[in-house]
């Protein structure tokens, strides 16, 4: 034994290649905690001074290293600009050490190999992996780049324009891929990496292999032209830009720094990277994007201590076929649940079909099924218009018309013919599951579980908990929706439950907007500016007026004091007049197919007179304005659904706006967005607007927090 430690042990072989193994103690997977570090460290030490011909970096767990330990980062990117430069400097003294060993080196990658993972194996002269072995560099979805010589050894070791693809897009790559770019040099079968990587070695020390030139390759200035340079860097960050966006400045800063570093040494480029790291991780946006990672492990946290009480899930139905029946139906399929589409009309299942027929069609077209897969997964759907087969079911999902009577008695109906212990789930948007429940027998079984449409592409589902639902029924939802690939949040039951009660203040702002005069194009190019997929207006067309009309109604109702609205808004308007959005071909927007078939959004001046009607003047606003009162109003309906208690933390408020809908990701939420200004200074700005109702009042509670300069993370924390 040559080091023994609590994450990392190193051997010799009996060819007399060292091995060090990574195997964190306590930890499923193996992570580059700071005192994994100190241990490779002591480690590397211990082998430079052994009797080896070669090293090979190998893990014991399913997969080699996840990356760094993002747990350590909220700490270690508040520290000063020098502190966090000093653990930069600190951590590639090491890779550097590592990549300068006077013998070869190796790295056996089973299973991941991300962000510094993968940084450690390119500093080793090869790479051998499995077959299933995913590598890549998320850094830039946190906000950041690689730090540990990510950008300046990949350049060099698979050429500019592969790097770019790789450390920009943040992407997980198949070792297949990684092959074909060069980064990994050999993928063999589980049981043979270690073989395959002493193979090299031995190679090595034959002199068959110069591992020595691939080292002065990756410690040089990269080999472009004047020219070359420019076009790989320049037409690259062009591209970035364009899908990134001005809001997401890691990709391009990772791009810019490989640039900057090209014609630099190994020294002066991670001098570079250092430069640009630190920049970023001092950075409102990838504060943002980490407390959101450990807000989705958070999430994961919460439904892994349900799941121990729910139910198995071998047969699910859903009530009411059509595009929304259809797209559950779909994802249960594809995910493996067999599952059971009823409806009373021979039209709607068509309907239903063939929209899960378009989806799964779809992941043909883009290689990621076969069609045999394909028409496995369609077997496994079955339409039908009667109850036949409801009494073998283990859950059955309600997705029928958003109406409170005809919900009632279908679900009296289906309680009557399915097993005492099947669980039942109302796909309602907006009705009180509670009301709901009063239909039922066994209550107790009962709960909300809102899927958001598209069905496939939103990742959020809300498990609403009725007065009456008990843990495991809850349990099993949550089992479920997560079988599903969706992540689940657990909410108490109110009118529009989470998301949807904040969403409906955010569109009485906009309503009283365009009363006041407010042009909604520039409502929408506004909110678009601040970082919303699309503004208000093109969203309510895309929910469609109609439904926008009734949801609404339902909210005025459950809370009048601030949602019920004592004018005729544009949403009534354009609902009057049946443009009811993309489903009608006009809303607010005129809507043309593409020649996929997609709705082309157009400006249409006849919207602009419809609105004119219900705006007696028009208004200059400038587009601050425009986004404090927009953002007011949801803001304080989620801080209402905290102190409520219609969620339980402000990380399962924030993860429902931006799994629900879209809430700009790199603002972190509503509750963070609100840390972020200030809850003094968004007191203020709330204070302006109270001349327009109780939507604009901040609560008591809040004030009180604002008084005693609280945020809302650090009660979470």
């Amino acid at each position: 034994m040559i080091f023994t430690g609590t994450a990392i042990t190193v051997t010799r072989l009996p060819s007399g290649i060292a091995n060090l193994v990574f195997d964190l103690q306590g930890s499923s997977v193996n992570k580059l905690t700071q005192h994994t570090l100190m241990e490779l460290k002591e480690a590397i030490t211990a082998v430079g001074s052994a009797d080896v011909t070669g090293l090979i970096f190998s893990s014991a767990k399913a997969g080699f290293i996840v990356g760094a330990d993002i747990t350590e980062f909220t700490a270690m990117f508040k520290a000063p600009e020098q502190e966090i430069l000093d653990w930069l400097k600190e951590a590639n003294a090491l890779f550097n050490q590592i990549e300068d060993l006077p013998f070869p080196t190796v790295t056996a990658i089973n299973g991941i190999a991300l962000g510094g993972g993968m940084e450690l194996a390119i500093a080793t002269d090869y790479r051998v992996a499995n077959a299933t072995a995913k590598m890549g560099f998320p850094e830039v979805k946190l906000g950041i780049i690689p730090g540990f010589g990510g950008t300046v050894r990949m350049p060099r070791l698979i050429g500019a324009d592969n790097a770019n693809q790789w450390i920009s897009s943040g992407s997980h790559i198949t070792s297949a891929q990684a092959f074909a770019d060069g980064a990994v040099d050999a993928v063999v079968a589980d049981d043979a990496l270690i073989a395959a990587a002493e193979k090299i070695i031995v190679q090595c020390v034959d002199e068959k292999l110069d591992y020595e030139k691939i080292r002065q390759r990756k410690t040089s200035p990269l080999t472009l032209t004047g020219i070359e340079l420019m076009v790989a860097f320049e037409t690259a960050t062009a591209l970035v830009f364009q899908k990134a966006g001005p809001n997401f400045p890691a990709p391009v800063a990772a791009v810019k720094t490989m640039a900057k570093a090209a014609t630099l040494n190994r020294a002066e480029a991670l001098e570079c990277e250092h430069q640009a790291f630190v920049k970023l991780a001092r950075g409102e946006v990838a504060a943002n994007l980490v407390q959101l990672f450990l807000n989705d492990q958070y999430l994961n946290a919460r439904a892994k201590k349900l799941l121990p009480s729910a139910q198995e899930i071998r047969r699910a139905g859903v009530i009411g076929a059509g595009i929304m029946g259809g797209g559950i139906a779909y994802q249960s399929a594809s995910r493996g649940t067999p599952i059971v589409m009823k409806d009373i009309a021979q039209e709607s299942l068509e309907l239903g079909m063939s929209e899960a027929k378009k989806l799964f069609a779809k992941q043909v077209a883009r290689g990621r099924i076969s069609n045999e897969k394909m028409f496995e997964a369609l077997s496994v759907i079955k339409p039908t218009l009667d109850y036949g087969g409801f009494d073998k079911l283990d859950i059955v999902i309600e997705a029928v018309v958003e109406n409170p009577d005809i919900k009632k008695k279908v679900l009296s109906e289906v309680e009557q013919l399915v097993g005492k212990d099947t669980v039942i789930a109302t796909n309602t948007s907006t009705i009180s599951v509670g009301s709901l429940s009063e239909a039922l027998e066994r209550p107790e079984n009962f709960c909300g579980m809102h899927f958001f449409n598209p069905v496939p592409l939103m990742p959020l589902v809300e498990v609403i908990r009725g007065e009456k639902s008990s843990e495991g029924t809850i349990a099993t939802v949550v089992g479920y929706a997560k079988a599903l690939g969706k992540t689940p949040i657990v909410v108490n039951d109110c009118p529009g439950f989470l998301v949807n009660r904040i969403l409906f203040p955010y569109f009485g702002a906009f309503s009283q907007l365009i009363r006041d005069g407010a042009d909604f194009l520039q409502v929408d190019k506004a909110m678009e500016k601040f970082g919303w997929p699309m503004g208000p207006a093109y969203l309510l067309d895309v929910v469609g007026l109609d439904t926008g009309v009734h949801a609404q109604a339902v909210m005025s109702a459950g809370f009048p004091d601030r949602m019920a609205m004592s004018f005729r808004s544009a949403m009534d308007v354009m609902y009057e007049q049946k443009r009811l959005g993309q489903k009608s071909g006009s809303g607010f927007y005129r809507y043309e197919p593409d020649k996929r078939g997609k709705p082309v959004k157009i400006i249409d001046e006849n919207a602009s007179e419809l609105i004119g009607s219900v705006q007696p003047h028009s208004r200059d606003f400038d587009d601050k304005e425009i986004v404090e009162r927009m953002m007011v109003t949801m803001c304080l309906e989620t801080v209402r659904c905290l102190e409520d208690g219609i969620i339980d933390s402000p990380i399962e408020a924030d993860m429902g706006l931006i799994l629900g809908l879209g809430f700009p990701a790199f603002r972190g939420g509503a509750l963070r967005y609100i840390d972020s200004v200030g809850l003094d200074e968004f007191r203020r700005i709330a204070d302006k607007y109270s001349d327009l109702g109780p939507l604009y009042s901040p609560t008591p509670r809040m004030r009180q927090m604002a008084g005693d300069r609280q945020k809302f993370y650090q009660l979470q924390a």
